[in-house]
């Protein structure tokens, strides 16, 4: 699993940075504009700067499902999934105010140092950064040299993946204004938010460009992509509270700053005494909360043995999308569907 992760790690690096190079020859912009380009160079900046590359497999996974030849059109699907998630990022930084981002400074805050006083046009330059990955996620797809035909499916699959994503961001927020959301909230918040866009598109993209019809196989691709959702989200939560910030790059603690009534906080108060609930109530949401008020909130979960349950949980959704997808070899290739179902798994293990 490792190796075949670290190959194509290492080829869709040398393929992205390609594309950058070349976007500095085809993207244009008026002569004058020097925020034009230091915008493309903060979007190539974060888009090479770490990231585990899994929808990359998943996407050439996928292919493989139903062929080990080369498909033509998936450095394109590649290309349009990452700069996709590149969007993703920079407007999800700047919705949490997140200064970091695997390991370094987010766009936002690169921004914001780069214009200190100008708070305002630094945050309007994020999001227009973010804007231009998104409409280049959708070109790279229309400039392809794959059929009309394959294109149109590519960018339709896009398009959705995008609008669920989007639709996930903003149930996401609806959901820090509800006091205790209930488990089905947040695995739906979950699923469009994330599951949708980062596992179902690449998979449903490899499959298309491998001459399979992913509507075929619409129920299969869900269940599996669905548990893997809720399986990574909630360890990001877990992480989030009880993870190791130099391994994930980014501090631990945000969400609580934020108020973020994720899965970890849904158990903490669940579980808590009402004097317990009330502490962590009071730190929920406080910007300026310290360590210490962190740290003692995690402590309220470690008395319960919300740690365990949340790792519990996890497996459990690992293991149904590793059940999922062991079911697929009465009609899929036996390596590629191998790989899905140790995926959920690995993805659990991993250290960040």
């Amino acid at each position: 699993m490792k190796l075949r992760l670290a190959m194509y790690d290492r080829k869709f690096s040398v393929l992205f940075e390609r594309y950058f190079q070349a976007l500095t020859r085809t993207l244009e912009a008026p002569a004058f504009s020097r925020f034009v380009l230091e915008a493309r160079d903060l979007l190539q900046d974060l888009s090479l700067r770490g990231g585990k590359r899994m929808r990359v497999a998943l996407l050439h996974e996928a292919a493989r499902l139903v062929t080990d030849e080369p498909v033509a059109g998936l450095d394109e699907a590649a290309l349009s999934i990452k700069l996709l998630q590149t969007h993703a990022l920079i407007h999800d930084d700047i919705i949490d105010n997140s200064p970091t981002r695997r390991g370094g400074p987010s766009t936002y805050y690169a921004y914001r140092a780069r214009l200190p006083h100008h708070p305002q046009a630094a945050l309007g330059l994020a999001l227009l950064a973010g804007d231009l990955a998104l409409n280049l996620s959708q070109q790279v797809l229309m400039d392809s040299a794959a059929t009309l035909a394959l294109r149109h499916g590519m960018v339709g699959i896009q398009l959705h993946a995008a609008r669920a994503m989007f639709t996930g961001q903003i149930a996401d927020m609806e959901r820090d204004f509800t006091s205790l959301p209930d488990e089905d909230m947040l695995h739906s918040v979950a699923e469009y938010k994330s599951a949708r866009y980062s596992a179902l598109a690449p998979m449903q993209l490899g499959l298309l460009a491998a001459g399979e019809r992913p509507t075929r196989f619409h129920t299969a691709l869900h269940r599996y992509t669905r548990s893997i959702g809720i399986s990574e989200q909630m360890r990001d939560d877990y992480q989030d509270l009880y993870g190791d910030a130099a391994a994930m790059g980014k501090p631990t603690g945000t969400d609580i700053r934020d108020g973020r009534r994720n899965y970890a906080v849904r158990a903490i108060l669940t579980a808590a005494t009402d004097e317990e609930r009330a502490l962590v109530e009071s730190i929920l949401g406080s910007p300026d909360c310290t360590d210490a008020e962190i740290s003692a909130v995690a402590d309220v979960g470690r008395r319960h043995d919300v740690p365990r349950e949340l790792r519990e949980q996890m497996r459990h959704f690992a293991q149904q999308a590793a059940a999922e997808a062991a079911s697929w070899r009465h009609h899929w290739r036996e390596d590629a569907v191998a790989f899905f179902e140790r995926l959920p798994a690995w993805s659990l293990e991993r250290t960040s």
